[in-house]
């Protein structure tokens, strides 16, 4: 693998020193900077040209913010925010500036010892940043902006009653949801749930977030919620979520993750419960992100005769689990990012 490397931005000094010889144990990472603040952030990644940037939003002279819209503009580069639990509605505001993912820093009164925690997550994203399509980030991200207006086709398709759509998603995730979830109606005819790889103490305020932009309903999803349709429940970050039948009612079931689990949340084991109790009304979609979460599930949605959809290369911002799906054969459609809302609508209308 070719080299990356990266300029790490950071007001503290422990934390700066930290992420640099966590990223420093892979021989392929070379940390070519360090800067704790915007303004030297901004010097160093003209005349250093890194490859990655891991970036802290609060800091002294020029916040994170602000660097983030100059580099978007001036020199577009992945960004991964290391950011604090106490941030984290910050988190998406950095996300639809152009961060492509982020990790959570610590915050407790051992956040120095803690921190190192963070360095398995760390690396597998700096890893996968070679992957990564900054153009197409770009255009997902000029998308948010648009009205949500959309043409669906007249045509309805046969034998599909699609009753749920079971939506996965990784790196690039929040900005392609979004999209989606602000372009369904309010009387969408159908239930929504979401697994997308995101750490503990953010889902919350994803959905809340979104549920004021959208629609639809959107909450974080809690033990024994009911998938009904017209509302949409976000896997709480750092459980898994999968499903149970109680009379002719379908319900919620949240379990916490291990450290063994290689994704969190599943998004395999949210469309292999998805399968088992919806059948041929159920719709797996799968989006962008690094790895092969979603490949198992989705490959089960189809078997037992529910509709797939996986985002096409055109518009995934990390094509890892979409091109998972598609190489397994587990994709009925394949389309850019803004065609799939209106696919979605189409195949649910009654």
């Amino acid at each position: 693998m070719s080299e990356i490397k990266v300029l790490v931005v950071d007001d503290s000094a422990y934390s700066r020193q930290t992420i640099r010889k966590m990223l420093e144990t892979e021989p392929n990472i070379r940390v070519i900077g360090v800067a704790s603040n915007g303004i030297d952030a901004m010097f160093k990644t003209l005349k250093l040209k890194p490859d990655l940037i891991t970036l802290d939003i609060e800091m002294p002279e020029m916040d994170g913010f602000t660097f983030l819209r100059w580099l978007m503009k001036e020199r577009p580069t992945p960004v991964i925010m290391v950011s604090s639990y106490s941030d984290n509605r910050t988190v998406f505001k950095a996300l639809e500036l152009g961060a492509v993912d982020f990790i959570a820093k610590p915050t407790t009164k051992k956040a120095s010892i803690e921190l190192h925690g963070i360095k398995k997550d760390l690396l597998s994203k700096v890893r996968g940043i070679k992957s990564l399509r900054m153009d197409r980030l770009s255009k997902n991200l000029e998308l948010l902006m648009k009205e949500g207006t959309l043409r669906v086709s007249s045509i309805t398709q046969e034998g599909h009653n699609i009753e749920v759509i079971a939506v996965g998603a990784s790196t690039g995730g929040p900005a392609a949801i979004q999209i989606i979830l602000t372009r369904l109606p309010s009387d969408f005819s159908a239930g929504v749930v979401i697994s997308q790889h995101m750490p503990r103490g953010f889902t919350a305020s994803f959905a809340e977030r979104l549920d004021k932009i959208s629609g639809v309903r959107v909450k974080e999803a809690e033990e024994g919620d009911e998938v009904k349709k017209g509302t949409v429940l976000i896997c709480p970050g750092g459980s898994h979520m999968s499903f149970r039948r109680r009379g002719q009612k379908i319900f919620t079931t949240i379990k916490e993750s291990t450290q063994m689990d290689k994704y969190i949340p599943s998004v395999d084991t949210m469309m292999s419960s998805v399968s088992e109790h919806f059948g041929s009304r159920a719709m797996g979609v799968i989006l962008t992100g690094m790895g092969s979460d979603g490949k198992v599930g989705m490959l089960e949605i189809k078997n037992r005769g529910g509709y797939t959809i996986a985002e096409s290369e055109e518009t995934a911002v990390v094509f890892g689990m979409p091109s998972e799906v598609i190489n397994t054969g587990a994709a009925e459609r394949i389309l850019p990012i803004s065609e799939i809302p209106a696919e979605i609508i189409r195949m649910t209308r009654r």
